[in-house]
């Protein structure tokens, strides 16, 4: 990925030039394309995130570097934690699960912190406590409940649950 202000047929050749001649690299012509991340809805999805040039929230003339999480890399964390709170782990000890499932969100996490992934992070967040509340109800013969006066999320996070 290489990120220009303007872009020429020079500067094209020059690139091109540097990454197969003194970098010794082979560029995939299928793969690469060039975006002009200034046009409207205009997005470039490069390991995991999406960037975008987006308009300031108050209404100011300024723009400003968005990244966050992308959607694929979202959909894709929600298809691992379902492998991981399923019903074939329905005989594993609670706190061995929760250790499990930590111990992934908090990569997870770690890698997507930069930029602005609190709306990825709330999403999985109920995603997760969505899972482990149906997890636990089907776990038992008798239909499980949080304590009373305390909702789900409050409970799973006394019970050792992260929140991203």
């Amino acid at each position: 990925m290489v990120l220009v202000r303007e872009m020429g047929r020079n500067l094209e050749e020059f690139i091109e030039k540097k990454i197969e001649d003194w970098l010794g690299l082979k560029i995939n012509r299928e793969k690469t394309r060039v975006v002009d991340l200034r046009k409207p809805d205009a997005m470039l999805e490069f390991l995991g995130y999406s960037f975008r040039l987006e308009q300031d929230r108050y209404g100011r003339k300024m723009r400003y570097w968005n990244m966050q999480p992308s959607g694929k890399a979202v959909a894709r964390e929600r298809e691992k934690l379902r492998q991981l709170i399923n019903h074939r782990r329905c005989f594993q000890p609670l706190p061995e699960l929760l250790g499990e499932l930590n111990g992934h969100l908090r990569g997870w996490a770690n890698y997507f912190r930069v930029g602005y992934s609190r709306k990825a992070f709330r999403q999985i967040n109920a995603h997760v406590c969505l899972r482990l509340a149906r997890h636990l109800r089907r776990r038992s013969q008798r239909g499980w409940r949080p304590p009373k006066g305390i909702s789900i999320y409050a409970h799973l996070h006394r019970l050792g649950l992260i929140s991203l």
